[in-house]
C-alpha cells in the first residue's frame, strides 16, 4: 500500500485565483485510500482538522485549513470501465483534462462539461462545476456512485442504491461530509458537437433567450458591460465529421483574444481604469461568427491563462433575463469598470440536495474581475440583484450569504445539515467558510 509523504508544512497553500490562502501545519500526499483513512484517523486523534484540496480552482476557503491538508493528486486515473452499464469510475485526483483525454482515448466522454478543465473531478464535482445545457446537468448530476472516507474513518460507498441518503447529498458535498476518494460517472460513448458562436445585440439575445434555449442543446452567452454587445454560443450534437477552427483563426481567438490581448487588455484596465468602456466597444466588436464541430471536450472546455476572481448566481431560469437587465442598468449609472464579460448558462433541475439547480430549472449568471483588481463593489451590488431574485450563490465562487439565508433558498437544507450531524458530529472536515455556510 505504501506510506503517504506527509511533511511538516509551514509553507501557505494559495488558490489559483490568489484571494485565498492558508498554512496547515500538516501536508499529506496521498497515493492510495488506505493512506487517506490513516491521515484522516491520525488527524482525529491529534484533535487536528483535515481538509483536502485539489487544483484549488475555488474562489473560496472551502478547502483552507490550519490542520492537515490532504493533496490525493497521486490518487489518479481511470480504475473501471464498463461499457454495457456506461460507466467509468474514476479516483478523486484525477485532473478533468486527464480524464477527458483518456475517455476519448476509449471512444468514450461525458454528456456536459464546464468550460475548464484544470480541476480534478472531486474538487470540481464537489462544489457543483457545471457547463449549459437544456437536458443535461452539472459535472455531480452525472456521477452514478462515489465512495467517500468519514470522520472515522470508515470508507463508505454510496450511490442510489446503497447508502442512497448520502449519495444524493455528497455528489455535491463541499467537503463538509468526508474525503471523496472515487468517483463513478455516467458517460456515453464519444459524439460530435457543433459549435456557432456569433455576436448577437443584448436586446436580442434577452428577448430570444428562452427560444435559444428551447432550440439549442447547449446555449450560452457573453455579455460585454459598457456595450450592448454579446457573444452568444450554440453547442448542438452532429454527425461530424471533425472540422475544428483553422490553426490560424483557434490561435487567434482562443490564445491571441482570449488569452494574450485579453491579459494585455485587463493589464491596462487595471493602470487605466478610464479606459475600459473604450477598449470594451472595440473588443466586442472584433469577435466574428465562426463554426467548427469537434469532441466534446474540445468544445466546451477553453484555457484560461488570464486570472480573476468570479461570482456566480444560480437563479431561477424565469428570473435570469430581468436580473441581467438590473444587472447592466447598475453598471451603466454606476462609476464601476468592468472589463471582463459577463457570462450566462443554464441548467435543467437536479435531485441532489444542495445543487444550485436543485428542485428548478436554472440560469446562472457569471461576474468576473480582473485578479488584482478591487471587486468588492461590484461583486456587492451585483449579490444584492441576485438575492432578490431568490439566487444561489455557486459553492465555489466568492459570495457573502451564509446559513440563515441558504435556509430560505434550500427546500432540503436540513436534509444536509442532518446528514453532516451524523457524518461528522465533531467537525474533523470543518472550517471557517464551512460554517459560514453550514452553521455549527
Amino acid at each position: 500500500m505504501g506510506t503517504a509523504t506527509a511533511r511538516k508544512s509551514g509553507s501557505t497553500w494559495r488558490n489559483w485565483a490568489g484571494n485565498v490562502s492558508a498554512t496547515p501545519a500538516r501536508v499529506v500526499e496521498a497515493a492510495s485510500v488506505g493512506e487517506i483513512q490513516e491521515a484522516v484517523r491520525r488527524a482525529a486523534e491529534q484533535g487536528m482538522k483535515v481538509k483536502a484540496v485539489g487544483t484549488g480552482h475555488s474562489f473560496t476557503a472551502a478547502a483552507a485549513t490550519d490542520g492537515v491538508l490532504i493533496r490525493p493528486q497521486a490518487l489518479a486515473g481511470i480504475q473501471e470501465i464498463d461499457r454495457a452499464a456506461g460507466t467509468v469510475k474514476v479516483a478523486a485526483g484525477t485532473v478533468l483534462k486527464d480524464l477527458n483525454q483518456a475517455l476519448a482515448r476509449e471512444g468514450l466522454s461525458l454528456t456536459n462539461m464546464g468550460d475548464i478543465m484544470e480541476q480534478t473531478v472531486s474538487g470540481a464535482t464537489g462544489t457543483g462545476t457545471h457547463g449549459t445545457g437544456r437536458d443535461s446537468a452539472s459535472i455531480a448530476a452525472q456521477i452514478r456512485a462515489l465512495e467517500l472516507v468519514t470522520a472515522d474513518g470508515r470508507l463508505l460507498v454510496c450511490s442510489e442504491k446503497e447508502n442512497p441518503e448520502v449519495f444524493a447529498a455528497a455528489r455535491i458535498g463541499i467537503g463538509a461530509l468526508g474525503v471523496v476518494t472515487a468517483i463513478t460517472f455516467a458517460v456515453e460513448p464519444l459524439f460530435f458537437l457543433t459549435a456557432r458562436e456569433e455576436p448577437m445585440r443584448f436586446e436580442q439575445v434577452t428577448d430570444e433567450f428562452e427560444q435559444h434555449v428551447a432550440e439549442n442543446e447547449h446555449f450560452e452567452f457573453y455579455w460585454f458591460p459598457h456595450t450592448g454587445n454579446c457573444n452568444t454560443k450554440r453547442n448542438n450534437r452532429s454527425t461530424g465529421p471533425a472540422a475544428p477552427p483553422g490553426a490560424v483563426s483557434a490561435w487567434v481567438e482562443d490564445e491571441l483574444l482570449s488569452n494574450g490581448l485579453f491579459q494585455a487588455v485587463n493589464s491596462l484596465g487595471r493602470a487605466v481604469p478610464g479606459a475600459i468602456p473604450g477598449i470594451a466597444r472595440i473588443a466586442s466588436r472584433a469577435l466574428s461568427a465562426r463554426t467548427y464541430t469537434d469532441i466534446p471536450y474540445k468544445v466546451f472546455t477553453s484555457p484560461r491563462r488570464v486570472r480573476f476572481v468570479e461570482m456566480e448566481y444560480a437563479l431561477p431560469r424565469e428570473r435570469v433575463v430581468e436580473a441581467l437587465r438590473e444587472l447592466r442598468a447598475m453598471v451603466d449609472r454606476s462609476d464601476l469598470r468592468i472589463s471582463f464579460p459577463v457570462e450566462v448558462r443554464t441548467a435543467p433541475a437536479d435531485d441532489i440536495t444542495l445543487s444550485t439547480a436543485s428542485g428548478r430549472d436554472t440560469a446562472y449568471i457569471a461576474v468576473h474581475m480582473y485578479r488584482g483588481t478591487p471587486y468588492q463593489a461590484y461583486f456587492t451590488a451585483a449579490e444584492r440583484i441576485f438575492t432578490a431574485h431568490g439566487g444561489r450563490p455557486h459553492w465555489g465562487k466568492v459570495h457573502t450569504r451564509d446559513a440563515r439565508y441558504f435556509a430560505e433558498v434550500y427546500p432540503r437544507f436540513g436534509e444536509f445539515t442532518a446528514l453532516r450531524d451524523r457524518l461528522d458530529p465533531d467537525r474533523l472536515f470543518g472550517n471557517d467558510y464551512l460554517r459560514r455556510i453550514l452553521g455549527d
